[in-house]
């Protein structure tokens, strides 16, 4: 008996370690082949899930269509606080290019995230420089002009204002509506 007892003793030690062991590669495993599952269960019901597909917006290149050029001035000689014109309206799959210019002695922001997000932007051409790819906001510096060039996408009206504080409080501010194309 004793001997069963000594043997127990040490025993014991291993073979909890053991169980513990196995019980951990255990629940290793297991969420392992859950994570397997699941990922299978997304490409089968949609693969596009699991590996993003490129957006097709149409088969139109709207690089050769004419801009429509509309000139907005951030503020003015007088140094007035506000968009000229402060209203905007666009459509959906046209191409529109924006004059932006800033006459005043002040910088200004042309500031609009939800309508940038709403829009694919070909490019914005300020001097020498052709910037590409997403924008959320203009700076223009005193007496200096930008172009920025666009096709909106995505319907709805969206909130314009200059990113300096105070000059969206004191009027500094229009709106941005996209509809859908006729």
């Amino acid at each position: 008996m004793e001997m069963a007892k000594i043997r127990r003793g040490r025993c014991a030690p291993t073979s909890n370690l053991r169980r513990a062991t196995m019980g951990n590669i255990f629940k290793i495993l297991s969420q392992v082949f859950s994570m397997f599952v699941f990922v299978t269960f997304c490409c089968v019901i949609s693969p596009n899930l699991a590996i993003a597909a490129p957006i097709k917006l149409a088969s139109v290149d709207f690089t050769k269509q004419e801009a429509i050029a509309i000139k907005v001035s951030l503020s003015n000689s007088d140094n007035e606080l506000k968009f000229i014109p402060d209203r905007f309206t666009f459509e959906s799959g046209k191409r529109y290019k924006l004059l932006l210019s800033n006459p005043s002695a002040m910088k200004h922001y042309f500031t609009s995230k939800d309508f940038a997000d709403a829009i694919w932007t070909q490019n914005v051409v300020a001097g020498n420089v052709e910037v590409k790819g997403n924008i959320r906001e203009l700076e223009l510096r005193p007496n200096t002009t930008a172009e920025w060039t666009f096709v909106p996408i995505k319907s709805g009206t969206y909130e314009l204002h200059c990113a300096i504080a105070g000059h969206a409080e004191v009027g500094m501010r229009g709106t941005i509506t996209i509809q859908p194309s006729a």
